[in-house]
């Protein structure tokens, strides 16, 4: 048995709210080493830059991440100073 390719998929533009938000989490990369913790982390703060999400407090305790080397207020704290920089 087989498995069929991937269906293809279109990156964002680099101006987009989405990969602003997708950015942000890949530049704290290093206190986020699993790359699905960092997916589901950049969809909640894109959700959030839209006006549907929960802001970075407590998408940062419900996503349930594994994080090394910094507590979760500490990581809210940074992505809360991200945003302030893109807006």
């Amino acid at each position: 048995m087989s498995t069929l390719p991937p269906p293809s998929t279109q990156p964002s533009p680099k101006d987009s709210l989405e990969s602003k938000a997708y950015g942000i989490i890949e530049k704290l990369s290093q206190y986020i080493p699993l790359m699905n913790d960092r997916n589901r982390l950049g969809f909640n703060l894109y959700k959030f830059m839209k006006g549907e999400g929960d802001s970075p407090e407590i998408a940062v305790i419900n996503a349930k991440l594994k994080i090394e080397g910094i507590t979760p207020t500490e990581l809210a704290d940074k992505i809360k100073a991200e945003l302030e920089k893109i807006k």
